[in-house]
């Protein structure tokens, strides 16, 4: 039997699954209210086929605020030892949540990945590969452009503000705060051609990291006047 042949067929890539449809209606009623949560320029996203989301990671809230207003599941990536956690491993498995070693990421997390986005699934993933231990953008790990160059697919760039102040690091419990997430416009695959040649990779991550910072800034000042941006960035 050959190893494509030994694969799991995946689901379809624009249903959600009870869990999540459930999860999401709670999660969409709690952060409105408590955290005043608003999000723009995902509606390109809804019949998109096969899309990285790549995002700046404040807290652990970060995949409930990106995949909240779609309605269509993300399949995000996270360590693997999340699965072990009881409930929390039961959950991920249920909402196509991937796990990856994050000390060393193996060619099964890659083709994985790869996989799900040639499927048609939408794949968020934190390029600085951990939390924010003050608000701002950490650097960004290199590893996700080797998914870049293999997937062939186009880049959502998305900002997320306010999560950080509502639940950072070491912190259990939900601060009432403001939270904006602004989804900015793709980066084509056009466009991302010239940076998937060997050699590359620190460009690419430049090139990335400034939409998201874009983004950020977007919904930073959204999260502070109150005013949505009048352009995606």
């Amino acid at each position: 039997m050959s190893a494509a042949s030994s694969e799991i067929p995946l689901p379809s890539p624009y249903v959600r699954g009870p869990l999540w449809f459930t999860l999401q209606m709670i999660l969409q009623n709690f952060f409105c209210f408590w955290l005043g949560y608003r999000a723009t320029g995902y509606h390109a996203l809804e019949k998109e086929s096969g899309a990285l989301i790549l995002a700046n990671h404040q807290s652990f809230l970060d995949p409930l605020l990106v995949g909240l207003p779609l309605h269509r599941p993300i399949s995000f990536l996270a360590r693997e030892t999340l699965f072990k956690v009881p409930v929390v491993g039961f959950i991920l498995r249920k909402t196509h949540v991937m796990a990856i070693n994050q000390e060393a990421p193996s060619s099964t997390s890659l083709r994985e990945t790869v996989r799900a986005l040639h499927h048609g699934f939408l794949v968020g993933i934190f390029p600085e590969g951990t939390r924010t231990h003050d608000g701002n953008l950490n650097e960004f790990k290199p590893g996700f452009a080797a998914v870049i160059r293999r997937a062939k697919r186009p880049i959502y760039p998305v900002g997320i503000a306010g999560a950080y102040q509502a639940l950072p690091i070491k912190s259990w419990f939900i601060k009432p705060t403001r939270v904006r997430v602004v989804f900015g416009k793709p980066i084509t695959v056009e466009e991302l051609e010239p940076f998937t040649q060997r050699g590359q990779d620190a460009a690419l991550v430049a090139l990335v990291r400034e939409r998201i910072t874009a983004c950020c800034e977007a919904a930073e000042g959204w999260r502070k006047t109150g005013q949505p941006p009048k352009s995606l960035p």
